[in-house]
């Protein structure tokens, strides 16, 4: 089914239109990622599909049975209302089904039972309340009778996207969803969920996100918005970034050739006299051609970064038995860690466990309740907090960034001024002199980073940078990451810029436990699956031995059964088994020693990690098989 129809869709603000003259076609089933730096129109497209805006031209044909869903960065409620009256509007087909049923079961109206079930089947209405309470349960939202003016940014962003989540699911057949940075305030167990619900339903769906491990498990086209013009290609993002770089190479190649063919055409054209012959015309018509397209600049716009980082003494930073709590909530108990020089650790645990506190405590921002926190003299914390910029009214963007300083010294020397410094952040002078309410969600997020950096700071403090940013300043902002020699401390549900950049992880399980995991995002995540493979496994296996000694003990006590006797197969397999249950255990024992020698290199304390892990799991399978195997001997 045809979903979408777009010809010639054009809009503006200013003189620099968003986008020019793009047409596309959306039709049921498809799943398209929309890409594009901040400022050049992703949000406003997605709001002209939904019709909360209108283009200033072209053609936008939307299929009457067609439902268009938005979930927007900053979405609006009824401020006075709960939660439930605003994720079940009073009119909802599924809710005023389910009153009905309820009415005619009180009533005892057989007739208006039978109606109202009948209803119920219609609308899949019996699996409404499992379904919901998952979405919620899943989304982490509780306390459904409390007013969203009460609400936090973030919990009133997973409101917004169980109210369409909600929706897709009951409300409509044909539901064409928008998703403006979906994944911004959710934890990553809620952004692998998301991803599952998504794959699972039948959705059609255009969307808008930083998060590139999400794109590819939910998208399988991309289209970005680049110089005002739109650029669709199949597939996932290592191949969109592929493609579109055999296509700038193309079209700057193009360029040179019109470039040579414009200086021969040029003397032309300075030759000629001034009146001119059919044949002349038609060449000087073609002449203008080709100086329009010798003309074009082919400019990939990226935030370049080179910073000049404060020297680092030996003391960096130390925490001594920290304990900290929110009435019965513990957020750290005990912690002690010794930061060393060049470390980059990642933060992960799910929303509420103390991630930000913690960050605020080892930067003196918050008082823990009790333990030591050391400070080295050379250190300097570089706060990129999730509060954002401080909005001042009346201030432009170049007075903000001259409050932090007028110069940005440079790696190899020299500096540059506050206007030079905004330039390579992507602010041109007209932007410079804008005033700070005025800027994007995005643009605030790249200024906030760049106050950040302007300070040489030697200890990065990132808690959720990536929300806001677009693609490209986030690649770059990894590669500057990548050369930069200072410690990092990141708190990030990016999955993708985590893997790239941490080296270990301080994993929060709740209640003060913390644990300190020796590699990166997708590595935890593959120990997490092996060891709920392992528990699943334990768990079938005592419940059948559990089984088993239920039947034994009833054939002993009735004098029924015959026992099995070991054959030559089974008493061969006990005698090798004991033998490998000891090499094993020899290795295993050898990998710890070695891990406790502190001049390995990470590389080699995560192989030897790997390994150990391999051994318990093959060690606890060859001893359940020995201890079978023992019970026939006898």
């Amino acid at each position: 089914m045809h979903y979408v129809s777009a010809e010639g869709l054009t809009k503006s603000y200013g003189i620099t239109p968003l986008f020019d003259s793009i047409s596309f076609h959306i039709s049921e089933g498809d799943k398209i990622a929309l890409v594009a730096r901040n400022g050049v129109g992703k949000s406003t497209l997605l709001r002209i599909l939904a019709g909360k805006e209108t283009p200033d031209k072209g053609k936008l044909w939307i299929h009457k049975d067609v439902t268009v869903a938005l979930l927007e960065q900053d979405p609006q409620f009824e401020d006075d209302k709960s939660i439930l009256e605003n994720i079940f509007h009073s009119l909802h087909p599924v809710m005023l089904a389910t009153q009905q049923y309820e009415s005619a079961t009180d009533s005892g109206n057989s007739e208006a039972i039978m109606k109202a079930m009948t209803k119920m089947d219609e609308l899949n209405a019996w699996k409404f309340e499992a379904k919901v309470k998952e979405i919620l349960g899943r989304l982490n939202i509780h306390h459904l009778q409390s007013k969203l003016n009460e609400l936090s940014g973030g919990q009133r962003k997973r409101v917004a996207l169980a109210k369409t989540l909600v929706d897709i699911g009951f409300e409509h057949k044909h539901t064409l969803l928008l998703m403006d940075e979906p994944t911004n305030h959710l934890d990553m167990e809620m952004i692998e969920w998301l991803e599952h619900f998504l794959n699972q339903e039948n959705v059609t769906l255009l969307l808008v996100s930083h998060d590139r491990y999400f794109l590819d498990a939910v998208c399988d086209e991309i289209w970005e918005l680049e110089r005002s013009n739109m650029h669709v290609y199949k597939g996932d993002y290592e191949n969109y970034l592929d493609r579109k770089a055999a296509r700038m190479e193309s079209e700057q190649a193009s360029i040179d050739k019109a470039r040579n063919e414009y200086r021969k055409e040029l003397e032309w054209m300075r030759k000629q006299p001034r009146a001119r012959t059919t044949k002349s015309k038609s060449r000087q018509d073609n002449f203008y051609e080709v100086e329009a397209k010798a003309r074009q600049k082919i400019v990939d716009e990226q935030v370049q970064l080179q910073a000049k980082m404060t020297r680092l003494g030996g003391k960096v930073a130390e925490m001594k038995k920290v304990y900290m709590s929110y009435g019965d909530k513990n957020i750290l108990k005990g912690f002690s860690y010794t930061f060393s020089k060049g470390e980059r650790i990642g933060i992960i645990g799910k929303n509420g466990v103390g991630k930000s506190t913690f960050l605020n405590i080892l930067q003196g921002i918050e008082a823990a309740d009790s333990g030591k926190i050391n400070i080295g003299d050379t250190v300097v914390f570089g706060n990129f907090s999730q509060q954002g910029l401080e909005i001042k009214e009346n201030m432009r963007v170049i007075e903000y960034v001259k409050t932090f300083a007028e110069n940005f010294p440079l790696a190899k020397g020299g500096s540059l001024s506050a206007a030079q410094f905004l330039e390579l952040f992507l602010f041109p002078p007209e932007k410079q002199f804008a005033y700070l309410h005025s800027l994007s969600g995005g643009e605030k997020k790249r200024l906030q980073l760049l106050t950040v950096l302007f300070r040489n700071p030697n200890f990065l403090i990132l808690d959720e940078p990536t929300n806001d940013l677009d693609l490209p300043t986030l690649g770059v902002l990894e590669n500057f990451l990548q050369e930069y020699r200072g410690c990092i401390l990141i708190v990030s549900h990016d999955r993708y810029f985590m893997d790239r950049l941490v080296d270990h992880l301080f994993v929060f399980n709740g209640d003060g436990d913390i644990r300190d995991f020796p590699g990166n995002y997708s590595q935890y995540r593959l120990s997490q699956k092996e060891q709920e493979a392992r528990d699943t496994e334990q768990g079938t296996r005592s419940k059948e031995q559990e089984e088993y000694s239920k039947n034994d003990t009833g054939n002993r006590e009735t004098g029924t059964g015959n026992k099995k006797r070991a054959g030559f197969k089974e008493k061969r397999e006990f005698e090798l088994l004991q033998k490998e249950i000891a090499e094993l255990g020899s290795e295993k024992m050898k990998l710890e020693d070695r891990l406790s020698n502190t001049g390995l290199s990470y590389e080699q304390l995560n192989v030897a990690s790997i390994r150990i892990a391999e051994l318990s799991k093959l060690i606890d399978e060859k001893e359940l098989r020995w201890l079978e195997l023992s019970e026939l001997m006898e």
